[in-house]
């Protein structure tokens, strides 16, 4: 089971209290775009094993949405990160370069 702690209250729990919200860091198409941009948004998402950036809710908490990096195959959570964010911070990679040296990036 994931355990998670909120940036936003500072509250750690198991996955249950959280709910999850897709792929992060999608840039979004809407009045305008072409159809292949927003038929893209709506349903091209990264399903990678490994390293992944995920949005996620602390529904039964404070109810804010927040950003995670975790690890697709063994359930580890690298980090958490306010969802205003649009790109990972520093920070996050570093921590992820560390322990996945072989981790080419996130886009």
């Amino acid at each position: 089971m994931l355990t998670l702690t909120c940036p936003c209250c500072g509250v750690t729990a198991e996955e249950t209290e959280f709910a999850p919200g897709g792929e992060a860091h999608l840039k979004r198409f809407g009045p305008g775009s072409s159809d292949d941009e927003f038929e893209g948004y709506l349903f091209a998402r990264k399903n990678p094993k490994g390293v992944h950036f995920e949005r996620w809710r602390h529904a039964y908490g404070c109810g804010k949405w927040f950003l995670a990096a975790r690890d697709t195959g063994t359930l580890e959570v690298f980090a958490t990160y306010k969802a205003q964010t649009t790109e990972p911070p520093a920070d996050v990679i570093a921590k992820i370069k560390a322990k996945r040296p072989d981790w080419e990036g996130h886009k």
